[in-house]
């Protein structure tokens, strides 16, 4: 499928035609890590990680769409089903299957009978690398737990090197925002730098520093965010 977003066409990799399977990615570990094609100065972004998938197409000046969800591979077929979509609501709930090709650090897939090609950035294996959810924030010197309700959520996706946050309601097919780029782990602070912003691109180009740490397997980390409030958050795998 090709989508056309204000006159540019954009190639939707999840929507693909078959291709036999190698034996080395016949399960979803095979696929955790960051991968990445680009043509001129667009780039395509995918995320696998813990089951779960984002894919992300942008420019230096300009966020174009972003779409994902869980993943599943089974009967040498991958299936996606889609929570958010930033460009297309009507394909959230909607399941897609593909199969695809693993051949060392590149990524085979096959769209309306055309190999495209991309190429892995970095592995799953940081300590960091998973998708977290919000659990808890600091509020008057302690930290109170963050009592979810409704569908709405906040996901933060790490792996290979780069990080994508986004706030949707797949009940509501509602997407409100993204942000991602890559990002380091090292001496307690965690740093990231920004390549995509869908709500202001002018955010591009910064980097952000916090002080971080894993504890009980939960993530805590605290900082000034984007628009300079003081936070402390702690997050919780998702599984």
């Amino acid at each position: 499928m090709k989508l056309n977003l204000r006159g540019r066409p954009v190639l939707m990799l999840a929507l693909m035609l078959s291709v036999s399977l190698t034996a080395n990615a016949q399960s979803t570990s095979a696929l955790n890590g960051s991968w990445q094609s680009q043509e001129g100065d667009t780039k395509t972004v995918l995320l696998f990680q813990d089951n779960y998938f984002t894919q992300s197409v942008f420019t230096p000046n300009e966020f174009i769409m972003t779409f994902g969800g869980p993943y599943s591979v089974e009967n040498n077929t991958i299936k996606i089903h889609v929570e958010f979509n930033s460009a297309n609501a009507e394909e959230v709930g909607k399941q897609l299957a593909s199969n695809y090709s693993i051949n060392g650090n590149s990524l085979q897939l096959a769209l309306n009978n055309k190999s495209v090609s991309l190429q892995r950035t970095g592995d799953g294996s940081a300590p960091l690398d998973g998708v977290w959810q919000i659990t808890g924030r600091m509020q008057e010197g302690k930290v109170a737990p963050i009592h979810q309700t409704g569908t709405r959520k906040t996901l933060k996706m790490l792996t290979g090197g780069r990080f994508q946050w986004f706030a949707i309601d797949p009940a509501t097919k509602m997407f409100s925002g993204t942000g991602g780029g890559t990002y380091s782990f090292v001496n307690g602070k965690y740093t990231e730098n920004i390549e995509l912003f869908s709500r202001d691109n002018k955010r591009v180009g910064a980097s952000l520093s916090f002080d971080g740490k894993l504890e009980n397997g939960e993530w805590h980390h605290s900082g000034l965010s984007s628009a300079g409030a003081s936070i402390y958050e702690v997050w919780g795998r998702v599984e």
